[in-house]
């Protein structure tokens, strides 16, 4: 069994239960369902067979369960297998009716005090931390574990990226990052989903490419937000245009809204870079919380394309060409306010 002191990560947690060494009780719980939805399949999964599963898996929901039940399932020895897994999903719905949630949470505790070695029990509780001190005490003592799914931030997504992939042992190049980080952003299950989908795709290299992303998850090669970012920096308002225009007639995969977004954190990002009294690698990076090298240094070379008055004045631009696109003040197209927006910056 590892250490009781170690780091609980979901990495380290994946590599215990891939190598069955199963804790009795697992607690997982946070604001990321991703995480905790897949601990818990790979709890299921690893401790037992698809036919050990119809007699020693046991699924309960916390918003009709009783914590007695629960218990009583925990105490049951499995059936022709070395493992029966308990399942209580939706924990934080527990007792919630009769505003009974913690004392319900907290009968737990004389089952953690001594645990059946041959039961393992999961408890799935999402959008924050369990609230029962009796239980989480005793489970300290014991050989039980608290792992919290914190909300991802949009910094963050990048090192998540990279560790996902070397998870699965497939190479990614930095650029390719960035560019899964941007397009996609923090939501886990799609993140993660594609980087499985591009590794099926990748050649003898093993190695996700920006053309591979760019072929198979709705990016085309020169029409994208990081291709219109690279107009916009070198000047060349004919790609610019065409950018546009391709917008334009694929609205559904280029929405006006996350565009003027990715823009506005683009020139804001600039303006930062701009400002910033530590010009190092990692000073830039800690000024714009990035933590993609790649990315960086293109927006340390876009900063010298624009003074810090043209940065106030592009942001402000979009900030007028959002509200109007919105329909606030103005009737025009949202894309005619689009191209007058792109012009302005051409010319600042």
């Amino acid at each position: 069994m590892p250490p009781k002191k170690e780091e609980i990560t979901y990495f380290s947690l994946k590599r215990e239960i891939e190598q069955k060494q199963f804790r009795p009780i697992y607690v997982l719980q946070g604001e990321e369902p991703y995480y905790i939805d897949k601990l818990c399949g790979l709890i299921v999964d690893n401790a037992l067979t698809e036919d050990e599963k119809a007699f020693n898996l046991t699924l309960c929901y916390g918003v009709d369960v009783e914590m007695r039940n629960v218990i009583a399932a925990c105490k049951q020895y499995p059936a022709m297998s070395q493992y029966q897994v308990v399942v209580l999903r939706e924990a934080q719905n527990v007792g919630k009716a009769g505003n009974k949630h913690a004392s319900e949470i907290n009968m737990l505790q004389f089952y953690a005090q001594k645990p059946l070695d041959s039961t393992i029990l999961v408890i799935c509780y999402k959008g924050g931390s369990i609230k029962a001190n009796d239980f989480t005490k005793e489970l300290k003592k014991t050989k039980g574990v608290v792992y919290t799914s914190n909300k991802v931030r949009d910094y963050e997504v990048p090192k998540l990226v990279r560790e996902y992939c070397r998870s699965i042992n497939v190479n990614i190049e930095e650029k390719s990052v960035s560019m899964l980080a941007e397009h996609i952003g923090s939501d886990l299950s799609r993140l993660f989903g594609e980087i499985d989908k591009l590794k099926l795709l990748t050649d003898a290299k093993n190695t996700i490419t920006p053309d591979l992303i760019e072929r198979n998850i709705g990016y085309s090669k020169e029409f994208n937000i990081f291709e219109l970012e690279d107009a916009i920096v070198s000047r060349n308002q004919l790609k610019a245009f065409r950018i546009v225009d391709y917008f334009q007639k694929n609205p559904k995969n280029n929405p006006l809204i996350p565009v003027l977004g990715s823009l506005f954190n683009f020139f804001t990002n600039i303006l930062l870079i701009q400002t910033a009294k530590d010009r190092s690698e990692a000073g830039l990076m800690e000024q714009v919380n990035i933590r993609s090298p790649f990315r960086v240094k293109k927006l340390a070379e876009a900063a010298s394309s624009f003074s810090k008055r043209s940065c106030v004045n592009i942001i402000s631009y979009i900030r007028e060409c959002d509200v109007k696109s919105k329909g606030q003040g103005s009737r025009q197209d949202p894309y005619d306010l689009f191209k007058e927006l792109i012009y302005k910056i051409l010319h600042s």
